[in-house]
C-alpha cells in the first residue's frame, strides 16, 4: 500500500524556499551567483556585487561571461556548451584558483566552486549553476612571498652568483605578476648601475641605466626619501619607456643591515596598474632577499679581495702573482715578460725612524708611484715587506733598461712623510721569459737574486739575471737524467710533518714530504725537480712511487706499534686524468692491508679548477674508496668556492701565507676565520699550515680550527724520528718544553721573531719546535725551501 502524501508539508517547503532560503543565499559571505539555461546570470548576491564591484543591477539577466577575465571571455560560452553537451564538465564539483581584475582596477584571486543543479525530466529538463567565489587574494599573495622566499634562500644557500640569483627574482616577480618586467640594479661606488634583469626587460632601457652612474647627492636623497627612487629609474626614462610598451614603474631601495643603499628593485607594468596594492607588496617583499644576496655578493668579494689582494696597498700578494704569471706564460704565440723586483735601500732605518704607521704611508706611496708609470697591461704586486714585483709584457731589449731607469728615478724622488723629507732609492732585479726560466717560480727567483746583486754592488741601480741562455735547458738535462736514475736506485726519501688536533694536540696525521739527495748533486730542492719531473713526463712515476712507500711506511709503523692515523700524499694535476688511479690506491691498500681511511690524497688548486669529466670521476672514484680528499694552499688562488662545494672533498688546508704575522694581522685572522666557517658548515676538517709560535696556536684555538700543522709542533721528520716524536709525548711533550724554557728564561721556541730579510738569523735551540733557517738566511715555515709534499707541482717550495 503506497503511503499518502502528505498534502500539509507542502506550504512549509515553499516557505523554506521563499522565506528563508533564498535570503540565505543572498547574505551568505562568500561571492555566490546562479547561472541560468542560456548562461545568463539569474541570481547575484551582495558578497558576488563586492567581490567584483559591480552592482546587482548592471548583471541580472546579462550573459555570465561579464564576470570571466576578459583574455577568457571568448572561449567561455562555447566551453560551457561543449560541457552541458557531452556531460563532463571538468570544473563541476573542484574547486580552482581564478584571478582576475575588479571593476575598480584591483587584483584579486578567488577560490572558486561550482555545482551543477538539474531540474525536471525529458524535455523539461532543465540545468542551471551555481558558482560560489571565495576571495582569497591575501592568502594567494602570502604563499606566493613564501615560494619567492624559499628559492631564493636555497639559491643563497647553493652558493649561486649574485647575477644568478638576481635572474630567479626577477623571473619570479614576472610570473606573480601578469605584463610585469623586473630589474635589480646594484649599486657600486663611483661606477653605473649594474643591471640584473630577465630578457623581458628591453635592451634600450637596460643601457641607458646602465651608462647612468649615481650621484653623491642622488644617492644621498634616495637615503632620505625612498620615493626618490621612482625618479632614478623611472622619470629620468619615461618617454624611453612609455614608446617600448611600459607604462608604468613600482622601486623601491634595498637597504644593508647598517643602513647603506646598495641598490634597488624595480618592477615596470605594460598596462596601467589595473593590481592595485599587490605590485607595490610585492616590491616590499623582495626587498629583504635583494639585501641578503647582495650582502652576500659583498662578503665573497671581500673575502677574494683579502686572499688574491695586498691590505696595505692593494696591489697583487705573491699567491696571486705566481697565478697571474703562470696564466700570461701559459698564453700561445711567441711572448715575452720582462720582471722587474725592486726592493727599498735601508728600509729598516726607514721603519725604526718614522714608526709602523709612517712606514705604511710611506709603502703606500711607494705603490702609488709605481702605478703611476705602469701601463693597463702591466702586473704590479707587493711580494712581501718593501719589496715590489712589476711584470710587463711583450718587453725586452733596450725598453727594459727605459723602464728600468724610469722606475729608479720615479721613486728616487724626495718624499714627504709627516714632517720628515726622505731621500731614497731602490734597487733592482730584472729577469726576462723565457730566458731566465720556464716557470714564475723560476723567474722570480731570479730576479731576487739580481736584486740582491744590486745591493751588493752599491744599491740604487739595477741589475739582470746572469745566465746564460741555455742554462735553464742544461739544468732540465742534467736534472732529468739524475732524477731518473734515482728513482731506479730509490734515491728519494719522504719526510713527515706531523698534523695535530687544535683541541687536544693529539697526532691526526701526517703530511708526506719528498726529498732527494743526490750524491754528486747534493741536496735538490722539490722546487726544481718537481718542475723537471713535470716537464719530462716523470711525475706520474713520482707519484705511484710516494703513494707505495707511504702504505709501505704506514704498515712498517703500526708493527712498531707506532700508530699514526693517516698519511697525506699530494698528487699532480696530471694523476687525475688517468682514469686508473682509483684503481691503482685500492690495489695498494688491499696488499698493505690497509684501510682506505689510512691514505688522504692532497690536491692542488689546478687540480680544482680542473673541469673535465675524468678528473671529476677520479676524485669521486677516490673518495668512494673511503680515501680523505684534502685541497691543500687553499685561499691563494682563483678558483671558486661554488666549485668547492662540487668537489668531493673531506679536508682544506689553509695556505701558510696566511699565518705569517697572524697574531697582528686582522684581515689573515678575518679570512682564516671565514675558511674555518666555511670548512665547518661544508663538513670538513679545516688545517691550518705554517704554525710557528703559541700566539698563533692559542688564536687558532679561540677560532675552533679542527686540525694544525708547522713548526711550533715538529719540523718534517725522517720516518724514525717521527717514532721518537711519537714515544717522547709528540706535541703536548713539545708544547710542555716551550712553556717550561720559557718559565725558565730560556728559549721561546716557536714565538720568536723572524729575522730582517736578507740578515742570518740568531742562533735557536736545536729543537722540534724551531723553524729551520733556509740557505738566503730567511727563515721559512710549515715548508723550506728543501721540503715539500711527496709528488707536487712547481711551487711547493
Amino acid at each position: 500500500m503506497t503511503p499518502r502524501k502528505d498534502s500539509t508539508k507542502m506550504p512549509e517547503i515553499t516557505a523554506l524556499t521563499t522565506e528563508i532560503l533564498l535570503p540565505a543565499l543572498e547574505q551568505a559571505i562568500d561571492a555566490t551567483v546562479i547561472i541560468g539555461q542560456d548562461n545568463e546570470i539569474i541570481f547575484y548576491n551582495q558578497a558576488a556585487a563586492s567581490l567584483w564591484g559591480i552592482p546587482r543591477e548592471e548583471v541580472i539577466g546579462r550573459n555570465v561571461d561579464c564576470l570571466v577575465p576578459v583574455r577568457l571571455r571568448h572561449e567561455h560560452d562555447r566551453y560551457i556548451d561543449r560541457n552541458r553537451e557531452t556531460g563532463h564538465n571538468r570544473i563541476v564539483g573542484t574547486s580552482r584558483e581564478v584571478e582576475f581584475t575588479r571593476a575598480d582596477g584591483e587584483y584579486i584571486c578567488g577560490e572558486l566552486s561550482l555545482s551543477k543543479v538539474e531540474i525536471g525530466q525529458g524535455a523539461k529538463r532543465q540545468i542551471y549553476y551555481m558558482g560560489v567565489m571565495k576571495n582569497v587574494t591575501d592568502e594567494s599573495q602570502r604563499r606566493k612571498i613564501l615560494i619567492l622566499q624559499n628559492d631564493v634562500l636555497q639559491a643563497l644557500a647553493s652558493d649561486m652568483l649574485i647575477q644568478d640569483i638576481g635572474e630567479l627574482i626577477c623571473r619570479k616577480v614576472e610570473a606573480f605578476v601578469p605584463n610585469a618586467v623586473a630589474a635589480m640594479l646594484v649599486l657600486d661606488d663611483n661606477q653605473p648601475w649594474r643591471v640584473i634583469c630577465t630578457p623581458a626587460l628591453p635592451r634600450r632601457i637596460r643601457n641607458a641605466l646602465e651608462t647612468t652612474i649615481p650621484s653623491p647627492s642622488d644617492v644621498e636623497k634616495l637615503q632620505a626619501n625612498p620615493s626618490y627612487t621612482g625618479r632614478l629609474v623611472w622619470d629620468n626614462y619615461q618617454s624611453m619607456c612609455r614608446s617600448l610598451g611600459l607604462q608604468s614603474c613600482y622601486a623601491a631601495p634595498v637597504l644593508a643591515a647598517d643602513g647603506r643603499i646598495t641598490g634597488i628593485f624595480a618592477l615596470y607594468l605594460r598596462e596601467n596598474n589595473q593590481l592595485g596594492a599587490w605590485p607595490q607588496r610585492l616590491v616590499g617583499a623582495c626587498l629583504p632577499f635583494c639585501a641578503v644576496a647582495l650582502e652576500q655578493h659583498a662578503t665573497k668579494t671581500h673575502m677574494t679581495q683579502l686572499a688574491r689582494y695586498d691590505s696595505l696597498t692593494g696591489l697583487l700578494n705573491r699567491g696571486a702573482l705566481h697565478r697571474v704569471m703562470e696564466e700570461m706564460i701559459a698564453q700561445p704565440g711567441n711572448r715575452t715578460l720582462a720582471i722587474f723586483m725592486l726592493d727599498i735601500d735601508r728600509f729598516r732605518d726607514i721603519n725604526d725612524a718614522l714608526g709602523h704607521v709612517h712606514a705604511d704611508q710611506f709603502l703606500v706611496e711607494i705603490a702609488a708611484r709605481i702605478r703611476s708609470i705602469a701601463r693597463d697591461d702591466y702586473v704590479l704586486s707587493r711580494s712581501g715587506g718593501d719589496e715590489f714585483v712589476l711584470v710587463v709584457p711583450d718587453c725586452d731589449g733596450p725598453r727594459i733598461e727605459e723602464i728600468a731607469r724610469s722606475l729608479l728615478d720615479t721613486i728616487g724622488r724626495p718624499l714627504q712623510i709627516g714632517q720628515n723629507t726622505l731621500s731614497i732609492s731602490c734597487s733592482i732585479g730584472i729577469s726576462t721569459f723565457p730566458a731566465n726560466g720556464p716557470d714564475s717560480e723560476s723567474l722570480l727567483s731570479h730576479a731576487d737574486t739580481a736584486m740582491r746583486q744590486a745591493k751588493e754592488d752599491g744599491r740604487g741601480i739595477y741589475r739582470f739575471a746572469n745566465l746564460e741562455k741555455n742554462q735553464v735547458a742544461q739544468d732540465r738535462l742534467v736534472l732529468g737524467s739524475a732524477l731518473r736514475d734515482s728513482l731506479a736506485q730509490g734515491m728519494l726519501q719522504l719526510h713527515y710533518q706531523p698534523q695535530v688536533r687544535t683541541h687536544t694536540l693529539e697526532l691526526s696525521g701526517v703530511e708526506a714530504l719528498s726529498r732527494w739527495h743526490h750524491p754528486t748533486l747534493g741536496n735538490i730542492y722539490p722546487s726544481r725537480f718537481i718542475a723537471v719531473a713535470e716537464e719530462t713526463g716523470q711525475i706520474e712515476a713520482i707519484g705511484r712511487w710516494s703513494l707505495l712507500e707511504a702504505c709501505r711506511q704506514i704498515v712498517k709503523w703500526d708493527a712498531d706499534g707506532v700508530y699514526v692515523p693517516t698519511v697525506a700524499v699530494n698528487l699532480s694535476a696530471v694523476h687525475f686524468r688517468n682514469r686508473a688511479l682509483p684503481e691503482h690506491i685500492a690495489a695498494l691498500l688491499k696488499d698493505h692491508n690497509l684501510k682506505p681511511s689510512r691514505l688522504t690524497v692532497e690536491i692542488t688548486e689546478s687540480v680544482m679548477m680542473d673541469s673535465s669529466s675524468d678528473t671529476e670521476e677520479v676524485l669521486q672514484s677516490i673518495r668512494n674508496l673511503g680515501c680523505g680528499l684534502s685541497m691543500d694552499d687553499f685561499g691563494t688562488g682563483y678558483s671558486s668556492l661554488s666549485r668547492l662545494t662540487r668537489l668531493p672533498l673531506t679536508e682544506i688546508k689553509i695556505d701558510r701565507s696566511f699565518i705569517n704575522d697572524f697574531e697582528y694581522d686582522t684581515n689573515a685572522q678575518a679570512v682564516t676565520m671565514a675558511v674555518i666557517g666555511i670548512g665547518s658548515r661544508l663538513g670538513m676538517t679545516v688545517v691550518t699550515e705554517g704554525v710557528e709560535t703559541e700566539q698563533q696556536r692559542a688564536l687558532l684555538e679561540e677560532l675552533n680550527c679542527d686540525v694544525m700543522q708547522g713548526y711550533l709542533f715538529a719540523k718534517p721528520l725522517a720516518p724514525r724520528d717521527l717514532e721518537e716524536w711519537v714515544r717522547h709525548g709528540g706535541a703536548p711533550a713539545v708544547i710542555r718544553d716551550i712553556e717550561a724554557a720559557r718559565a725558565a728564561g730560556g728559549a721561546t721556541g716557536g714565538a720568536q721573531a723572524a729575522p730582517d730579510k736578507g740578515q742570518p738569523g740568531p742562533a735557536r735551540p736545536a729543537t722540534a719546535a724551531q723553524p729551520a733557517t733556509s740557505p738566503t738566511g730567511k727563515d721559512t715555515s710549515t715548508t723550506a725551501p728543501g721540503e715539500a709534499a711527496a709528488t707536487t707541482t712547481t711551487n711547493r717550495s
